[in-house]
């Protein structure tokens, strides 16, 4: 059995937790939610990548074999940093431009993202990789990760929230949009309920889940257990939000 250790700015990187747990439910998890210091997005790369170490030794103090970064903002300003000072595999979030430029018939795809996500050269080297012809509109998902973070994830405040950020990309004529932050996911119902009919929203968590799940296979690691998995909840700050939505998430799944 091997023990990953997931950590997010809050409680988005369980949209990601999700999907691991579909398709590698014979893990041991430790879920570190740094609330204390949420939303990460308008941190400077230096704090960002501080707060990523401090956590990566607490998961090794803990036998983590690998180490999740859950979080957009975080794969963009610490990753490269993590796997250069530390022996262990890490898996990032990597905003899913390829997937939506072959899906788009509009030609236009958009990008709700943070926005450190949107200023990360990780963002910019996979855009500029895969956009080709298309047009590429981005925004910043303002207020998203607070509403998710207060569990306000429908309603009419929460649409109006959304609309604010959304409503540029829409017209701009973009019918397929990235959602480039973990937690995006958790706003889909008013994501989807704003955009209306015909409007795809791509969710890079399940390749994610995939690629975690090659991890494992290549160190040997993979479980083949059939027992329940294991979750550890953890945060720097109040661990209430994270309580609620995690089990939110596993009555998703049929988990007690």
């Amino acid at each position: 059995m091997a023990t990953i250790g997931i950590m997010d700015s809050g409680i988005g990187g369980l949209s990601v937790l999700r999907e691991i747990l579909r398709i590698l439910p014979g893990e041991r998890y430790i879920y570190f939610s740094d609330n204390a210091f949420c939303p990460y997005g308008d941190k400077s790369p230096d704090f960002i990548q501080d707060r990523c170490r401090k956590i990566c030794d607490h998961f090794l103090s803990k036998g983590a074999d690998v180490m999740v970064l859950a979080c957009n903002t975080a794969t963009a300003a610490a990753i490269s940093t993590l796997r250069a000072e530390y022996d262990i595999p890490f898996v990032g979030m990597e905003p899913a431009i390829k997937p939506a430029v072959h899906r788009t018939r509009s030609g236009v795809v958009g990008v709700l993202a943070t926005a450190g996500t949107l200023k990360g050269n990780k963002y910019h080297n996979t855009r500029d990789l895969y956009s080709g012809d298309i047009i590429v509109k981005e925004s910043v998902g303002r207020g998203f990760v607070e509403l998710v973070e207060k569990g306000e994830l429908t309603g009419p405040h929460a649409e109006e929230v959304v609309r604010a950020s959304l409503q540029p990309l829409l017209d701009a004529k973009a019918d397929t949009i990235v959602l480039g932050c973990t937690h995006y996911p958790f706003l889909m119902d008013t994501l989807q309920a704003v955009a209306g009919p015909g409007i795809t929203f791509i969710d890079s968590a399940p390749a994610v889940a995939a690629h975690l799940k090659d991890i494992l296979k290549e160190k040997g690691l993979p479980s083949e257990s059939l027992e329940p998995y294991s979750v550890t909840l953890e945060s720097s700050g109040d661990d209430s939000a994270l309580k609620r939505m995690f089990r939110i998430v596993s009555s998703s799944l049929s988990v007690k």
